[in-house]
C-alpha cells in the first residue's frame, strides 16, 4: 500500500514539474505581464 502511495506522489511531481517547464522555461522574468499578454493575443486576433 505504501509502495502504491509514494508511486503515486512520485507520478504527481512529475506531472507538476513537466507542466511548470512548459509555463516557464522559456521566459526570463517567470510569467508574461497580463496588458503584454493581452496586448499579443490582441494583434493574433487581428491577423497584422
Amino acid at each position: 500500500m505504501a509502495l502504491l502511495l509514494l508511486e503515486a506522489l512520485g507520478a504527481l511531481l512529475l506531472l507538476v514539474f513537466i507542466v511548470w517547464w512548459t509555463m516557464f522555461s522559456g521566459r526570463q522574468k517567470g510569467e508574461l505581464k497580463d496588458g503584454s499578454a493581452r496586448a499579443a493575443s490582441d494583434t493574433k486576433k487581428d491577423g497584422k
